[in-house]
């Protein structure tokens, strides 16, 4: 069975790919991407088009496309960074900042000198503010540096541990990551695999390791920080 193919055209240079690539896809192929950039899109979990700071011009529609989502076009013109778009991406950016302390998201903070971020633009934003949980020996959560990218709690259900350890707490701006009914973590299913905290794009959760080497400890206080507690013995009645 012959493969259906669609034929675009991206920032003036043709392409045919499979049918149902995405358009973040076709431009990896062209060695576009680094025109896209991406927060909530991640290789290991699934796309979900949420933070839209990815969005291109697909010819000259009404609206911007989500590269990360929007699937190629037979015929269509693709530009990854117009006037347009970059007024968009910076949009986002500016509305993110004014939000959500972003001073450990190295990544997020280099599109903002991309675009020309005016970090004032905003200046009345309600920050988003958490208490650091602190309740496990592995890594602790900040949820104040927290952009709701949904990539650990996407990599901690089916797109890889199936442990479904975290999930979403409270809506609209208070929204935030949490588990099932604010357990703390050695209470959930969390298995202490990592990989939340590897697909993290921001300092909201952080190895303590890591945290005790930015805070100036010492390898002992490190070492006392990151201490399984010890479990309870049972005693010969079974309690």
């Amino acid at each position: 069975m012959t493969e259906e193919t669609v034929t675009l055209t991206i920032d003036g240079e043709e392409i045919t790919v499979p049918e149902g690539t995405t358009l973040l896809e076709a431009a990896r192929v062209l060695e576009k991407d680094g025109e896209i950039p991406v927060i909530c899109y991640h290789d290991a979990t699934t796309s979900n088009g949420l933070c839209r700071v990815c969005v291109v011009d697909d010819s000259g529609g009404r609206l911007l496309q989500p590269a990360c989502v929007a699937t190629c076009r037979n015929g269509a013109t693709v530009q990854t960074r117009n006037e347009r778009v970059e007024r968009s991406r910076r949009t986002i950016l500016e509305l993110l900042n004014s939000a959500v302390n972003l001073a450990e998201a190295p990544e997020i903070q280099s599109m903002m000198q991309d675009y020309d971020v005016d970090t004032n633009r905003f200046p009345e934003g309600k920050k988003r503010e958490h208490a650091v949980l602190d309740d496990n020996p592995f890594y602790l959560r900040d949820y104040s540096q927290c952009v709701l990218c949904w990539r650990c709690v996407q990599v901690c259900a089916e797109d890889a541990q199936y442990t479904f350890a975290l999930t979403f707490g409270e809506r609209g701006f208070d929204t935030h990551i949490a588990t099932a009914f604010d357990q703390p973590i050695p209470d959930s299913p969390c298995v202490f695999c990592g990989q939340c905290v590897g697909v993290c794009p921001t300092g909201a959760l952080k190895p303590k390791i890591e945290f005790g080497m930015q805070m100036g400890m010492s390898p002992d206080e490190i070492r006392n920080m990151t201490k399984r507690p010890k479990r309870r013995k049972k005693t010969e009645e079974g309690e």
